[in-house]
């Protein structure tokens, strides 16, 4: 009897997206197998670590331990604050300077084409460049040049990449959606007002996509800042909470998943 392809989609969301390391340890506790990995911005990062063999236990305690500082290296502010280099060569360290073709799990990386607005998806090549194009928030990092491109975060266009999990095959999508805008928020820096824009263009996009997903988990990490690192710990956990809740709804998805008649 044939098993169906379970396939992520782990969406955008700056330091809110560590809550996808949560709902991947309570997949992996539960033995659910994961076929492949789609991911945008944050996505793409910590799919991009997992699927090159990370333990979950040793990107939690990363993550507890990481700084802002680690990946600021400023620049001139002509097409953006922050050059990436210092974030860039951490990303090669953490998958071994590998690309993409070559890990255990099938992963997809989300960018946009700034120039032209299309979605560039990343199936081969480096993963260092492509995830930091993937993470290149417009305003704050300098775009990505790959092969001609100017690149930026994929959540410009395409927050949590459900179809393009379905495109590399999944049988069954689980979504993980972290976009996190806060009513009234408190506006102090530039940095608040190009996050919170992204934000407030992004939530109607996600909202309708989300039947898109056999299963989509929102772990509440609204209320933390999508630039801060400091609540790590708290945002694992939430994302580990709320997978444990639809675990059953999970489970129930892939036991009565039937193979398509041809």
């Amino acid at each position: 009897m044939a098993k169906p392809r379970i396939g992520l989609a782990l969406g955008a969301g700056g330091a809110r997206g560590l809550a996808h390391i949560g709902v991947l340890k309570v997949l992996e506790r539960e033995k659910i197998p994961i076929s492949m990995i789609a991911g945008s911005s944050i996505g793409a990062l910590v799919a991009s670590f997992y699927a090159a063999g990370q333990r979950l236990d040793q990107l939690e305690k990363f993550s507890v331990a990481f700084r802002r500082k680690y990946f600021l290296d400023f620049t001139v502010p002509k097409l953006g604050w922050i050059a990436g280099n210092r974030i860039k060569d951490l990303i090669r360290m953490f998958t071994y300077n590998k690309n993409i073709e070559d890990l255990k799990i099938p992963i997809a990386i989300v960018t946009t084409d700034i120039e032209t607005g299309e979605r560039i998806v990343f199936r081969k090549g480096s993963i260092a460049d492509a995830v930091r194009a993937s993470i290149a928030i417009p305003g704050i990092f300098t775009p990505e040049r790959i092969d001609g491109r100017m690149l930026v975060d994929g959540g410009v266009v395409d927050r949590v990449p459900i179809s393009v999990v379905k495109e590399m095959g999944a049988d069954i999508v689980i979504a993980v959606d972290v976009t996190g805008f806060k009513k009234n928020a408190k506006i102090q820096t530039i940095y608040d007002i190009i996050l919170q824009s992204i934000d407030i263009m992004q939530m109607e996009v996600v909202r309708n996509r989300g039947d898109d997903a056999d299963v989509m988990i929102h772990p509440p990490v609204q209320m933390y800042s999508s630039y801060l690192f400091t609540d790590a710990e708290e945002i694992i956990k939430h994302g580990e909470d709320e997978a444990k809740k639809r675990l059953n709804e999970i489970q129930s998805v892939i036991k009565n998943w039937k193979e398509p008649e041809h």
